[in-house]
Order: structure tokens, then C-alpha cells, then sequence
């Protein structure tokens, strides 16, 4: 009997990327990155209409579901590590350098924390790929119709916000289909092979 691994991959239930997003054991996932409006800038009378169109794209497609996440990664846990370290430190120089890391930390989060993500995500069970493609236009024109500058995202963006929230990643950059790929020249192999 052949015993199948326990990775993280398949403990959160990822497949693999399918053409238009996401596959899990479960569904398949499509993403709209939306672009976000700055409501401090916005009158109350504004904000009401901004909520009312999303109540009714709600309405209108009552499967979509809101993600919003920081677009960069947290520093909560490091901070309370050197927290706690300063709390428990005796020596005067190293407390002085876990001060400055805490406020290094606390300034970066402080920079970072009006860099949010929003998403809409749609779930597919059962459709075929013709009809997630018609449900994908049909759901990215309503977006578009009540108001919310979306777009469907890509396989790098996915990647992006995956490694941002699986913490393999701090600032998002691209990361590679196949771990290791990047360390290998296939040129030179190609050469060797030949």
C-alpha cells in the first residue's frame, strides 16, 4: 500500500491551478482583485451609495463572496517575540538593540498597514469550463455595472496572495511554479544532455 504525503498543499485541500483560478478538493475558486476607493475622501452621501451598489451586486449574485487582506505580510508575532525579550533582558546595549528592532517593526506595519487587498471570489462545483467561463463575464460585468473597478486575477497574482498568506513571503514577489527551478540553468542541461 502506497501512502499517500500529508503536505501542506493537500492538508488545505489546493489541487493545482486550473485555467481560471484555483482548484481544492472541493471547488474550483475564480478571483476578482478589486481595486479599493479611498472612503475618507468620500461624503456620507457617498459612502451610502458605495454601500448601497454593494448590497445589490450582493443581491444580484448572492454566491460572490469579500476577501479583504493586508497585501504584505504582519509583523504581530515578531513583534511580540521582541517584546517579550525586552521585558526579560538585562543587559543594557542588547536592550537598546531590541528596542530599535521593535521600532523598526512597528514603523514597517505602520507603512504597511493601509496596503490592503480586496477580493471577490466566486466557487464552481460542478460547471464546465464553458460555463465558468460564461458565469466568470457575466459576474465581472455586474462587478463592473455596480460600480467596482475588478479584474479577474491571474495565476502570479494568486501565487502572490497565496505566499503572502501562507507567510512564504513578506513583500509578495513572484515565486516559482516548481520550488528550485530558478537554481537550475536548463540551458546548461540541455548542453550536457546532448
Amino acid at each position: 500500500m502506497i501512502k499517500k504525503k500529508n503536505g501542506v498543499q493537500g492538508l488545505i485541500g489546493l489541487e493545482r491551478f486550473s485555467k481560471y483560478g484555483v482548484k481544492t478538493d472541493k471547488a474550483e475558486i475564480v478571483f476578482f482583485s478589486v481595486e479599493p476607493t479611498n472612503i475618507s475622501v468620500l461624503s456620507a452621501a457617498n459612502i451610502d451609495v458605495k454601500i448601497h451598489h454593494l448590497m445589490m451586486l450582493l443581491s444580484t449574485i448572492p454566491d460572490l463572496e469579500i476577501i479583504a487582506l493586508d497585501s504584505c505580510e504582519c509583523f504581530d508575532s515578531n513583534k511580540n517575540h521582541v517584546r517579550k525579550r525586552l521585558e526579560i533582558e538585562e543587559n543594557e546595549e542588547v536592550r537598546k538593540l531590541l528596542q530599535s528592532d521593535y521600532d523598526f517593526l512597528e514603523e514597517i506595519q505602520a507603512e504597511m498597514s493601509s496596503a490592503r487587498q480586496f477580493m471577490f471570489a466566486i466557487r464552481f462545483r460542478r460547471e464546465k469550463d464553458e460555463q465558468i467561463f460564461n458565469i466568470i463575464n457575466r459576474v465581472g460585468k455586474a462587478i463592473s455595472e455596480h460600480g467596482f473597478s475588478a479584474k479577474k486575477m491571474t495565476k502570479p497574482e494568486i501565487k502572490r496572495i497565496l505566499a503572502l498568506y501562507f507567510g512564504t513571503s513578506i513583500s509578495g514577489e513572484e515565486i516559482p511554479d516548481i520550488e528550485g527551478e530558478n537554481e537550475f540553468d536548463t540551458e546548461d542541461m540541455a548542453d550536457e544532455n546532448i
